[in-house]
């Protein structure tokens, strides 16, 4: 069977697509890739990407020059998972205290990894995982 390396893109579909870029840059500190009036692309730690879409555009196909990209969206909160270092857990709780961003929960894993749970804009639920928390992560 051939094999899957990675999920290589995440999608996230937001009602304000201005605010959710502004906290994906400003409060995370996620690099834009690309940005226009319907999606923005960021950077996450140099192996994956995070798309953010605003909800209803993407109904329907999209042309490219290379091809069709099909219809998609989503409905409700979603979640997103970003793996951490332990060494950077307090850093990254004590960023989203100053940031005004309240943390939801805190959850220690049986395997040693410990997760920091929070909300964006739209309320998708977020987590700051440390190794630990998976067999393979």
């Amino acid at each position: 069977m051939p094999q899957l390396n990675a999920i290589l893109e995440t999608a996230l579909y937001v009602d304000d697509l201005p605010r959710a870029r502004a906290f994906y840059e400003a409060d995370l500190g996620l690099r834009l890739l690309f940005g226009n009036r319907r999606m923005c692309a960021f950077d996450v730690g140099g192996r994956s990407v995070l798309l953010l879409f605003l909800r209803g555009g993407s109904n329907e196909p999209m042309p490219t020059p290379g091809g069709t990209i099909p219809a998609h969206d989503g409905a409700g909160p979603l979640h997103v998972g970003f793996a951490v270092s332990g060494d950077e857990l307090g850093a990254w709780e004590a960023r989203l205290q100053e940031r005004g961003i309240p943390v939801e929960s805190r959850t220690t894993w049986s395997r040693g990894g410990t997760s920091v749970y929070f909300r964006d804009p739209d309320g998708h639920l977020l987590e700051l995982a440390t190794p630990g928390l998976w067999e393979t992560y």
